[in-house]
């Protein structure tokens, strides 16, 4: 989490490159499952804008959706000592059973009863430099089992286990990106989301495997650091044990999982318009404004596009640090794999 002075800059629409031109319906549809979220403890501004959004409904058109942002929030540049960062994610996709066999044996874990997790969910990137898992032993609290420590069978015997994969490098992915798709034997499928993680600092492989000089920085991105990992079984369970983090699921049903993976806010996310924010600095549900120069996509080139915060994430700290959802899948993780681009964020704060 960055610590340099930071401060918001009030600004006009006119001000925003490409803010005409994108399609702000597509925003605002992100925007409205936010308004669907609680509003007890919003402020009386913010619980307007949502009032209205909701009579809008669905259907908006993009004039309408535009005329809607520019009503009711202002323009506001965060502006701080270094450059943004912006980075991707994804729902990756996996195959597997409900039950143990050959095949399938790497276990998918449901959050154990023994977990006490200190701070909130919605704050992850706050507690990422310290352990904020624990567990009640005779001697006292404890720090939580470790990765290496559940690979090796701390948690078996519990009944923890919700279903089981073909791939232990697909889970660990799954737990990175906090959800997953998984494609079951008999046909079917189940979505898992993110149900709590033991406590113990995200370290992220790729850094590490950059910083060991086993891939270049320029050459970066998942797939090269899968086939890694593949390339020596016991090498890449190493170091995948030096993440210590461990992600818990819980299974959707066919209703609940229906629109897509949740955010954290417990609602479905929106490809290319759900970001992942720390609410140390923004409160979800907050529209962003984001550019960045360097990241092309067929809708976007240069990237700029008004973005709903909805997510949260271990390694998103500070108040230029976002994270874009990018969908579902192997194209949506081939996208996710290659962002991590300097960027700008504006926030639309609503009107007193």
């Amino acid at each position: 989490m960055d610590d340099e002075p930071a401060s918001f800059k009030r600004v006009g629409f006119a001000a925003l490159d490409g803010w005409a031109e994108d399609d702000h319906a597509a925003a605002f549809r992100a925007f409205l499952n936010s308004c669907h979220v609680s509003s007890c403890h919003v402020a009386p501004p913010v619980e307007a804008a949502r009032a209205a959004a909701l009579a809008l409904g669905e259907g908006v058109d993009a004039e309408t959706a535009r005329v809607f942002f520019e009503s009711h929030f202002v323009p506001h540049i965060v502006e701080a000592g270094e450059p943004g960062l912006v980075t991707g994610y994804y729902e990756p996709e996996a195959q597997g059973a409900n039950h143990y066999d050959d095949r399938s044996a790497i276990p998918v874990y449901g959050r154990p009863d023994d977990l006490i997790t200190l701070g909130t969910e919605s704050e992850r990137a706050r507690f990422n430099n310290r352990i904020s898992g624990m567990r009640e032993t005779a001697d006292g609290k404890v720090p939580y089992h470790t990765r290496a420590e559940i690979d090796a069978g701390a948690l078996q015997g519990q009944g923890l286990e919700l279903l089981y994969l073909d791939d232990a490098i697909e889970l660990f992915y799954m737990q990175v990106q906090g959800s997953g798709l998984v494609h079951l034997d008999d046909g079917s499928t189940v979505r898992l989301t993110y149900a709590g993680k033991n406590g113990h600092p995200y370290t992220s492989i790729g850094k590490c495997l950059v910083e060991r000089g086993e891939i270049s920085l320029d050459e970066i991105d998942m797939e090269k650091v899968k086939a890694w990992l593949r390339a020596d079984a016991a090498r890449g369970r190493s170091l995948m044990a030096e993440n210590l983090s461990y992600i818990f699921f819980r299974k959707l049903d066919a209703e609940e999982g229906r629109d897509g993976p949740l955010g954290v806010e417990g609602k479905p996310l929106t490809s290319g318009r759900s970001l992942a924010v720390d609410t140390a600095h923004h409160a979800l549900g907050t529209p962003i404004f984001v550019t960045a120069s360097d990241l092309q996509t067929p809708e976007s080139s240069p990237f700029r596009r008004l973005m709903i915060g909805q997510d949260v994430g271990s390694a998103i700290g500070g108040i230029q640090r976002g994270d874009i959802f990018w969908g579902t899948g192997e194209a949506a993780g081939a996208i996710a794999g290659r962002t991590q681009h300097q960027a700008s964020f504006v926030a639309l704060l609503p009107k007193p």
